[in-house]
């Protein structure tokens, strides 16, 4: 439900990243949607961690870990959901690009910390990763 290919693009369309270092934190609490996120982010060329929550997904990023991109859902379990993460992240580490989906809320851009970007799920895999390359490009 959340990957599909964008329109008159195909897989060999969409050039697998050139820098293996990327790091993408996928924070998703259905299991299924986490896995299918990892596995197209990951035949990108991207490195992925996973956090089932929130708070998962703080500790992965206070244990030190190189994170360049935050990938979560807005509806999760506990305190913390994926707007309220996305904040926290953009105040702890503002050089992490944030990227938002959902496929319940539909958010503007105006709930979100400056430079995040949201996407309805299901979404195309060559807009993530054209949306991942830009945030990658304006942090350099």
């Amino acid at each position: 439900m959340s990957f599909h290919k964008a329109e008159g693009l195909s897989e060999k369309d969409i050039v697998p990243m050139q820098n293996p270092d990327t790091v993408i934190l996928v924070v998703e609490d259905e299991i299924l949607i986490r896995m299918d996120a990892v596995d197209q982010l990951g035949a990108l060329g991207y490195r992925l961690i996973e956090a089932a929550n929130g708070q998962e997904a703080l500790d992965a990023l206070s244990d030190g870990s190189a994170i360049n991109i935050l990938f979560t859902d807005v509806h999760m379990p506990g305190d913390l959901d994926g707007v309220m993460l996305a904040r926290e992240v953009s105040q702890r580490r503002p050089e992490i690009g944030i990227i938002v989906t959902s496929g319940r809320a539909s958010l503007s851009t105006d709930s979100l910390p400056e430079g995040s970007r949201f996407y309805a799920k299901p979404y195309a895999s060559a807009t993530v990763h054209t949306a991942i390359q830009e945030m990658l490009a304006s942090s350099d």
